[in-house]
């Protein structure tokens, strides 16, 4: 099937949203029924002594779990703090923190103690980007001069009245959020919603089927059955696993049938390609450590551009640790996500 679909469902009785991209699964959200705190949620915690062993500080948080905040410069041991989860903890751990709050909606991002606004750089028109720097400037005017704004790529297709009315929504819950610092650790903005979060942060697509029995209907039910399996197939009878472990995340990619000279570098180049996918939908990040098919040494000059190409293109934070002396290659990615398999345990 040609074209976008945002399909919004149920997937074992919990708010899912996918997007399907000429009948491939783009991205996939599904809503957790067992963290309390998840990533994006933004709440007051009460901040713990400094460890200097570890660079930071614990911060008590509304559920009675702990989190690490590593930006404590001029804050003090048992005052109320204003963070924002930007992870998930594995079990035992505690929950990652920041003070760099921010608050998305589908056209703009405010970022409290970050101020300046700036344009998307996906909008190239400069006559667009002097339109929407307008628009800020007069939903801004008399706000809090610590306040910062982000404007996203969608309001290039959004009329001034919609930017405008998004950005003081947004202004006036950073002001409240702000002006709430006292008092015991509390949840004061939860993490948005599948749905709400398919509205913010996809862009706009040919259809989107809200009915019940989408997900069956765009083969998003099938698509996600894949995802809980290791193995991904690949052109050429090539194929990769990915195995996600405590430590780190495992991938492995093989030939297959093909034994001609350049078998490996195929294989490889498609794997990488495909890899920042099958991260994103399977909620999979920190270290990543690729066994890739042999392959002769002059050829990791195009591994490394493929990786560069296509990490780039993910959009989110990966930084290419390159070889180990064993020839695998190592980067890591930021945890955004919760793993789809906890998810759907």
């Amino acid at each position: 099937m040609k074209g976008s679909v945002i399909a919004l469902d149920h997937y074992n009785g919990r708010e899912a949203a996918a997007l399907m991209v000429d009948g491939q699964l783009e991205d996939i959200l599904i809503a957790a029924s067992d963290v309390a705190l998840a990533p994006e949620t933004l709440c007051r915690g009460k901040l713990g002594r400094p460890v200097k062993g570890l660079g930071g500080a614990f911060v008590d948080l509304p559920d009675g779990s702990s989190g690490f905040l590593r930006q404590t410069k001029g804050l003090r041991p048992g005052a109320p703090v204003l963070v924002q989860v930007t992870g998930l903890a594995e079990d035992g751990k505690a929950v990652p923190l920041t003070t760099r709050l921010l608050m998305k909606s589908r056209f703009a991002i405010v970022t409290p103690d970050a101020p300046g606004q700036n344009v998307s750089r996906q909008i190239s028109d400069a006559g667009e980007v002097r339109r929407i720097a307008d628009c800020a400037a007069q939903a801004m005017a008399g706000a809090n001069p610590t306040l910062g704004l982000i404007l996203r790529s969608a309001c290039e297709t959004a009329d001034d009245a919609e930017i405008i009315e998004d950005i003081i929504r947004m202004r006036a819950l950073a002001e409240a959020i702000l002006a709430d610092l006292d008092g015991p650790p509390e949840i004061l903005l939860d993490a948005p919603t599948p749905h709400l979060a398919a509205w913010r942060d996809w862009p706009e697509s040919d259809t989107v089927d809200d009915a019940a029995g989408s997900f069956a209907r765009h083969g998003v039910t099938e698509a996600i059955d894949a995802l809980l399996q290791p193995e991904i197939a690949l052109p050429r009878g090539a194929s990769m696993v990915v195995e996600p472990t405590r430590a780190l995340v495992a991938v492995d990619v093989n030939t297959g049938p093909d034994t001609s000279p350049a078998a490996g570098l195929k294989a490889n180049i498609a794997s990488i390609r495909e890899l920042p996918r099958q991260l994103r939908l399977r909620g999979l990040g920190g270290q990543v450590v690729i066994d890739l098919a042999p392959c002769p040494k002059k050829d990791r000059q195009i591994i490394e551009q493929t990786l560069r190409a296509s990490f780039r293109s993910d959009g989110r934070d990966t930084v290419l640790a390159g070889w180990t002396p064993l020839g695998n290659f190592e980067l890591t990615r930021k945890r955004d996500r919760i793993p789809l398999a906890r998810l759907l345990e």
